[in-house]
């Protein structure tokens, strides 16, 4: 062989070997299954949802989207496994807003912005208080009375500490000087079983608790929302009681920091195109949610707001990392 044929092909091969990105720029994406971590149990509404969506992404994918459940810690314990992931496209997450609030509650090694590339946002979840169905709690107020009468007695419910719901509770509760017993779960599916059961007294959560109240297993007393609920019409919302307060928690998909342009644009085309899949909307629907689409600049910037929001959350309610000894 010609001396510097020789050379020049020792070369190329060389940084071959050396160049993860030429290498992995010769292989199309997705050449193998794609996994996509829920941070929530198996069979909540989120869960059900996204394997619904999952799904759907997999058929325009042409690989299977794989679902890996990672409950607990409200929520954030994707997060880890998104810092630590290759920038590939073969791992990606479900990004609740727990996230954007953990970081000033604790000390932690991640950070959502810095360790994520989103990718879409897909829908929001929208909250509420029940309890069981035959419970003599009728409103709002009723509760608070059975703070004052069962003093630090009145087990209440949620989907996990510094959640969305946990944190709208014990602003209520504090307000009025009222102590409850906190029942943290690690998903909306244990934990309105155990409403529906009685374990607990009261639940605050997602409207995952859709099919039990439509099953009459509970009662639905005040939503979160800026304005009632079209499933729920009857139903008033804690902004229109008086209480001045509006929670709901968008989420969407993000992939590993460092994922390259025409990666997002793949997985961003073929989850937005499942979006609109008639299955993934009547699975929402399930649960009063509708698709809440945005793109990756878009959400990208969403993300950054709603972090700069929760700090102003923390920081009002006393709750950040001093406060609370971390």
């Amino acid at each position: 062989m010609n001396p510097e044929r020789r050379r020049l092909l020792i070369g190329a091969t060389c940084a071959t070997i050396a160049s993860p990105a030429f290498a992995f720029a010769q292989e199309p994406f997705p050449s193998r299954p794609v996994t996509l971590w829920i941070p929530w149990p198996a069979g909540g509404g989120t869960d059900l949802a996204m394997r619904v969506l999952a799904e759907a992404a997999g058929h325009r994918l042409g690989q299977k989207v794989a679902i890996e459940n990672r409950a607990g810690a409200g929520g954030t314990l994707a997060m880890p496994i998104l810092q630590q992931a290759a920038p590939d496209g073969y791992t990606i997450a479900q990004m609740p807003q727990t996230v954007f609030r953990a970081p000033y509650t604790q000390r932690l090694l991640w950070d959502p912005i810095r360790d994520t590339t989103p990718i879409l946002q897909l829908t929001g979840t929208t909250f509420g208080i029940v309890v069981p169905a035959d419970s003599a709690l009728r409103t709002v107020d009723d509760v608070f009375a059975a703070a004052r009468e069962k003093t630090g007695q009145l087990t209440i419910a949620t989907n996990g500490v510094g959640t969305t719901p946990h944190v709208v509770i014990d602003e209520l509760m504090a307000q009025r000087g009222l102590k409850y017993i906190h029942v943290p779960y690690k998903g909306a599916a244990e934990q309105m079983l155990g409403v529906a059961s009685g374990q607990v007294m009261v639940g605050v959560g997602s409207t995952s608790f859709g099919p039990f109240v439509d099953q009459g297993k509970l009662r639905l007393l005040a939503t979160f929302g800026e304005h009632r609920s079209k499933r729920w019409p009857q139903v008033p919302t804690l902004k229109e009681l008086g209480f001045g307060i509006v929670a709901n928690s968008p989420y969407g998909l993000a992939g590993p920091r460092g994922l390259p342009p025409p990666i997002v644009t793949t997985l961003h085309d073929a989850f937005r195109a499942a979006m609109q899949d008639a299955a993934y909307v009547a699975e929402l629907a399930k649960y009063d949610q509708e698709p809440a689409y945005l793109g990756p600049a878009e959400y990208a910037q969403a993300c950054r707001d709603a972090y700069a929001h929760e700090k102003r959350v923390v920081e009002r309610l006393g709750l950040g990392k001093a406060a609370n000894g971390s």
